[in-house]
């Protein structure tokens, strides 16, 4: 059996087990290949150089084992083998932080964001940090500038700890364990954030590879936006003039809307189209601050 026969074999079984896919890969195929060249050793990019390959009866029985696992455990490939990958930078994960997918990864790579910003734009913080992707990836887009990373998990802050390390960016990235804003002292030109938003419903009947993930850095509550009314609330205090958040929200637009209706946002599109992602500028999020009601219990 060669190569592209295995990951076609390993397809097929991923596809009949009924896994979900979402964390990294959209299919069986993709997963398959990851899968099966990550067990062999691969470089995830050689398959077109590699499918012809034999394959030794030995390394078969590790991929079918690996495999094996995938389905029993339903745990998501990249826990697993311990590294994502996005915009073509691996990153070490492991199940004390999600799975880095955010959206905002393609935004900063092709520079949408980039007209917002100007020569003035130092300082960044990536809130909801989890394992440091998102600060490590804006740290590597914009030279210029530095990046706080903030997350109220210490077990997600050690995940993102080494990834800074394994990419060298320990003089630009700063990792502060932090409940919210809390524990933020500084004031930012761009704040980045991919919180916890998934409403309660939909957390009910997530698939079990994202009920592996840290419930923490998923559940938002009811609609889904209990955290993002705290920090819409908070962060203006946090901006300097002229700065903008970019906030990552999923599907759950209507909910947001239905919050927030007054607020002056832009929708930015990403490959899952232009309701996953906005940007809102400081001084439209001070207005809003004036305007929502202080929690009894913040």
């Amino acid at each position: 059996m060669n190569i592209l026969q295995l990951i076609d074999a390993a397809a097929r079984e991923l596809e009949a087990s009924g896994v979900a896919f979402g964390h990294g890969t959209a299919n069986a195929f993709d997963e398959a290949v990851w899968l099966v060249l990550w067990r062999l050793g691969i470089p995830l990019d050689d398959l077109d150089g590699v499918a012809a390959r034999e394959v030794t009866e030995p390394d078969q029985a590790a991929v079918k084992a690996l495999l094996g696992e995938r389905i029993a455990t339903r745990k998501p490939a990249a826990y697993l083998t311990q590294e994502a990958w996005l915009q073509g930078v691996p990153f070490y994960v492991d199940e004390r932080s999600i799975v880095p997918r955010s959206f905002i990864a393609e935004l900063i790579a092709d520079a949408s964001i980039d007209p917002w910003l100007g020569e003035e734009t130092r300082q960044v913080l990536d809130l909801c940090t989890g394992n440091g992707s998102l600060a490590i990836l804006a740290a590597m887009a914009w030279p210029e500038v530095q990046v706080d990373g903030a997350d109220i998990s210490a077990d997600a802050l050690a995940v993102a700890r080494i990834n800074v390390d394994k990419h060298g960016l320990q003089t630009r990235v700063r990792l502060l364990e932090s409940d919210g804003l809390n524990a933020v002292a500084g004031r930012y030109d761009l704040v980045v954030c991919n919180p916890p938003y998934v409403n309660s419903n939909s957390m009910a009947e997530l698939p079990a590879e994202y009920r592996a993930e840290p419930a923490l850095a998923l559940a938002g509550g009811a609609d889904g936006m209990d955290f993002i009314r705290r920090l819409l609330r908070e962060l203006p205090a946090h901006m300097n003039e002229g700065a903008v958040l970019v906030l990552e929200i999923g599907n759950e637009r209507p909910f947001f809307e239905a919050a927030f209706p007054s607020l002056e946002v832009v929708w930015l599109e990403t490959s899952a189209g232009e309701d996953q992602v906005l940007l809102v500028t400081q001084a439209d999020l001070a207005d809003l601050a004036v305007a929502l009601p202080i929690p009894l219990h913040p």
